[in-house]
C-alpha cells in the first residue's frame, strides 16, 4: 500500500470518530481545547490499537471476527446513543446543576471502541496484504486524533446553538453510525 492509499484509509477510518466527537463536543459546556485534545488522544489511541488487534485476529481467526464485529459496534453505539437521547429528553430538575465540562474517561473509551470496530475489520483484511501494519495503524491513530479533536471543537460551536437538543442529536448520530455499520455489513 502506498502512502496516499494509507492516508486515505486513515482519514476514512477516522470519520466515525469525527462524527461522534462532534456530538460529544456539543453536549459539553464550552469545552476547552485541552478537553478536545484529551478526547482526540483517547480516540486516536483506541483507533491505533484496533487495527493491530484486527490484524492479529486476522492471522488467527478472521471469519469469526468478521461475523461479529458489526454486531458489537451496533450494540455499543445504540446503547451509548440511546443513553444520550434519554438524557437529552430528561429535563434539568435541578437548576443549580453545574454544566458538564468534561466527559468521563470510560465513556470516551467505550465510544472510541464502538466507533473503531471498522478499523478492526480493516486490520483483519490487512492481515492478508503486504502492508506495514504498524505504520498503517499509526496513520489511522494520528488521523483520528486530528479529526476527533477538530470534531470536539466543531461541537463546541454547535452545542450552544442546539442547547439540550445537542445531546439528543449526538445520540441520534451514534445510533445512525451503528445502523450504518450494520447496513453496510448486510447490504449487497
Amino acid at each position: 500500500m502506498n502512502i496516499s492509499a494509507t492516508i486515505l484509509l486513515a482519514f476514512g477510518m477516522s470519520m466515525d470518530a469525527f462524527a461522534a466527537s462532534i456530538g460529544k463536543g456539543a453536549t459539553l459546556h464550552k469545552p476547552k481545547f485541552s478537553e478536545a485534545l484529551r478526547t482526540g488522544l483517547i480516540f486516536g489511541a483506541i483507533e491505533t490499537l484496533t487495527p493491530l488487534i484486527g490484524w492479529g485476529l486476522g492471522m488467527l481467526a478472521s471469519q469469526f471476527v468478521l461475523e461479529w464485529n458489526h454486531w458489537i459496534a451496533f450494540v455499543l453505539l445504540v446503547f451509548l446513543g440511546g443513553r444520550m437521547v434519554i438524557e437529552g429528553f430528561r429535563g434539568n430538575d435541578d437548576e443549580d446543576e453545574a454544566p458538564l465540562h468534561r466527559h468521563g474517561f470510560w465513556l470516551l473509551v467505550t465510544t472510541a471502541i464502538a466507533t473503531s470496530q471498522d478499523a478492526m475489520a480493516v486490520g483483519v483484511g490487512l492481515a492478508f496484504l503486504q502492508v506495514n501494519i504498524i505504520a498503517t495503524a499509526l496513520a489511522i491513530g494520528c488521523a483520528t486524533l486530528i479529526m476527533s479533536t477538530l470534531g470536539m471543537m466543531v461541537g463546541r460551536f454547535i452545542g450552544p446553538l442546539l442547547g439540550k437538543r445537542a445531546e439528543i442529536l449526538g445520540g441520534i448520530v451514534l445510533i445512525g453510525i451503528g445502523a450504518q455499520i450494520l447496513w453496510a455489513h448486510f447490504a449487497p
